[in-house]
């Protein structure tokens, strides 16, 4: 299977790239620079010169691809809504590309804005500002094979940049580890490699479920966060207020404790990598 990954250099995407291709497929991935094209080369995949805000050049390399692996999101949270206004236009043209075949595309969503225990039949907040998934549903109601990925707030492993990496960085400016209020709570996580396998089997299983839950540690109390933090860091772990977690306030808030029951049964999927308090514990999470 030729498959199309954007973001393919990324975090979950470099570990897609790694898991199609030593499962014998074929990878595109798309590259912004020489330095990703050289990257993806390496990796033994090839490269689609452009940038998010290509759209002929998406819709040419979807249309030219078996699949199509949407991983990619610009994480500059200064200009949010930008982003998630971009991320639906790069979907829609990655539909525009698929339109008529019976080819699948996954499409990366997170899990805030769903309820606490949400299982994958549950439907995210239509108000949420992200709207990933608002548009692959728009398009498979249109007819085409579109799904959504919901990936843990924690995609972690050695190398990790995303939101526990921050969370150790606040910790090191303000001198404590802290949880909001009570602690009580609660973040799922998943080890990137597991997460690549929830992409890589939902398209060998015909992508036929309209949301996967890429979600192995299903409840982490925040506080357990915290705490293996501050112990790596031998910092007081404290609760504080909303201030002093600043625009993060509401992730660190937020309760994103949900099944991932049904991608298991589907897919045959087992997570076989660390969990997220077991990695939060290696000394490697703490350099630089």
């Amino acid at each position: 299977m030729h498959v199309f990954v954007t973001g393919a250099t990324g975090w979950v995407g470099s570990a897609v790239v790694h898991e199609l291709i030593g499962a014998g497929h074929r990878v595109s991935g798309l590259a912004r620079s020489e330095q990703k094209a050289a990257a993806l080369a390496a990796a033994g995949a090839g490269a689609i010169r452009g940038t998010l805000d290509d759209l002929d050049v998406l819709r040419r390399a979807a249309s030219d691809a078996d699949a199509v692996i949407h991983t990619a999101f610009n994480h500059d949270f200064s200009r949010f809504a930008e982003n998630c206004a971009q991320d639906r236009r790069v979907i829609e043209a990655l539909g525009q590309g698929l339109e008529g075949s019976n080819r699948p595309l996954l499409v990366t969503s997170g899990l805030s804005g769903l309820a606490r225990g949400a299982r994958e039949a549950d439907l995210p907040n239509p108000a949420a500002p992200r709207q990933s998934e608002h548009a692959a549903r728009a398009l498979a109601e249109r007819g085409l094979r579109a799904a959504t990925v919901r990936l843990a707030p924690s995609v972690h492993g050695l190398g990790d940049h995303g939101f526990v990496p921050l969370l150790i960085r606040l910790a090191r400016e303000k001198g404590v580890s802290a949880y909001l209020d009570q602690g009580d709570n609660h973040w799922s996580g998943v080890h990137r490699q597991d997460a690549a396998r929830v992409y890589r089997l939902a398209l060998e299983h015909g992508a036929t479920a309209s949301v996967y839950h890429a979600v192995a540690d299903e409840a982490v109390p925040f506080k357990a966060i915290a705490e293996a933090i501050g112990r790596r860091l031998d910092l007081p772990v404290v609760s504080r207020g909303r201030e002093h977690f600043g625009w993060f306030a509401g992730m660190a808030g937020a309760d994103m404790a949900v099944s991932s029951a049904g991608t298991r049964a589907l897919l045959g999927w087992t997570p076989s990598g660390p969990d997220l308090l077991t990695d939060l514990d290696q000394p490697g999470y703490y350099v630089g």
